[in-house]
């Protein structure tokens, strides 16, 4: 059995589907939840984006919860509850994280005291008496800190004496090295995803930070960019697999993973005639590098902005997306994804198959997914069908 960590997240969706649906993988899942109905009804709200209710009530019986809280002490678990966890478990699945750049103390309770408890947890197994086969910890290339113009490898991406450029990059780049420290002789696993936005699939999507940037960054005449910059953006369908195939795999090459585009990803040129093609009535974008710092002065100063709503609060809004992601849309850096794509025997699929169809979508919800309620026969359907399965911890 598998331990899960932030399975209810967008990007824990994609993996947990994997899990269930290809691997048919039992999981432990943490859950911050008060029973095992909200439990149930929180997996649904992050899994309806890639299966129905049918299909879902099939797959949950491989799902058993256990109540815990990333930033609470010990996890916020039971005794009993860790004693489960340790008795039952092989594999530690971290995926859960704080994804606001913005706050340092987010990020420090979240992805340090957040992570230090998961290994906490890990090591209880380990030290316990049980089979700790692998620890699976899901970071980002943002471990990079800062860089200009370069392809990086996996071994090359942390460098200590390099400057981050916010809490979340600085937090996740220490959570590694814990993860490293503390649990020496464990076989590891480490997923660093690029910039992760949109699914090749179909249009669809949960997560609407970077797809609002997107957004308006094509519809301005002139972007603060150059035409060649490279933007390294994944499809979240890629990621998801990547994590959950290398997780179960008997034996992984490697010990880290980009999961990027690496250097196929399109540069910005690329991506605007991707979308002129899509829009035929649109007209290609200026590119004006030299704008990049007053663009980001006029960011800042939105960002400041106090207000929540009307059109006020939409350009504070964007301008905090942009305070926070600029600086990863313009550095023209790659990440190197030989790995993975050797690992899978795949490689991500390019953003500009599918980059228009994503736009159309997101503009058309107004970046808003439309969520369904699990009805309430599926839900007495799935509690009288899966007795004690699902089990609440």
């Amino acid at each position: 059995m598998i331990f899960v960590t932030g399975g209810t997240g967008y990007l824990g969706g994609y993996v947990l589907t994997r899990l269930l649906e290809q691997h048919h993988a039992p999981v432990m899942l943490m859950v911050r939840a008060k029973d095992r109905r909200e439990a149930t009804t929180k997996l649904w709200s992050g899994l309806q984006l890639h299966m129905d209710e049918k299909r879902f009530a099939e797959v949950l019986p491989l799902v058993s919860f256990v109540h815990g809280d990333l930033t609470a002490p010990a996890l916020g678990m039971t005794k009993d509850a860790r004693r489960a966890v340790a008795r039952s478990c092989t594999s530690v699945l971290h995926i859960a994280a704080s994804l606001n750049r913005k706050s340092e103390k987010a990020c420090l309770n979240a992805n340090l005291r957040g992570t230090l408890s998961v290994i906490g947890l890990a090591r209880e197994i380990a030290h316990g008496g049980g089979d700790l086969r692998r620890f699976s910890h899901v970071s980002t290339v943002a471990v990079c800190g800062h860089r200009d113009r370069e392809v990086v490898t996996e071994d090359g991406a942390i460098d200590w004496d390099r400057s981050d450029y916010d809490p979340y990059g600085r937090t996740k780049k220490f959570a590694e090295h814990m993860v490293r420290e503390l649990l020496p002789t464990v076989q590891k696993t480490f997923f660093r995803p690029s910039i992760v936005m949109g699914d090749s699939r179909h249009p669809r999507t949960t997560q609407f930070d970077m797809v609002r940037a997107f957004c308006v960054l094509s519809d301005l005449p002139a972007l603060p960019m150059r035409a060649d910059g490279r933007l390294d953006i994944v499809n979240a369908d890629y990621v998801g697999r990547a994590i959950a195939d290398v997780h179960v795999s008997a034996s992984p090459a490697y010990d880290a993973y980009h999961l990027s585009a690496g250097v196929s990803s399109k540069t910005a040129i690329e991506i605007a005639d991707a979308m002129l093609s899509r829009f035929p009535g649109r007209h290609r974008p200026r590119f004006v590098p030299r704008a990049e710092a007053p663009f980001a002065g006029v960011m800042d100063r939105l960002a400041s902005m106090t207000a929540r709503k009307g059109l006020r609060g939409q350009a504070a809004l964007i301008g905090s997306l942009f305070k926070v992601f600029l600086p990863y849309i313009t550095f023209d850096t790659v990440f190197d994804n030989t790995r993975i794509v050797g690992e899978l025997g795949q490689a991500p699929v390019p953003f500009t198959d599918y980059c228009g169809d994503l736009y159309a979508w997101a503009k058309e919800h107004r970046y808003t997914y439309p969520q369904r309620p699990l009805s309430d026969a599926s839900l007495r359907l799935i509690e009288r069908t899966n007795g004690g399965q699902g089990a609440w911890a």
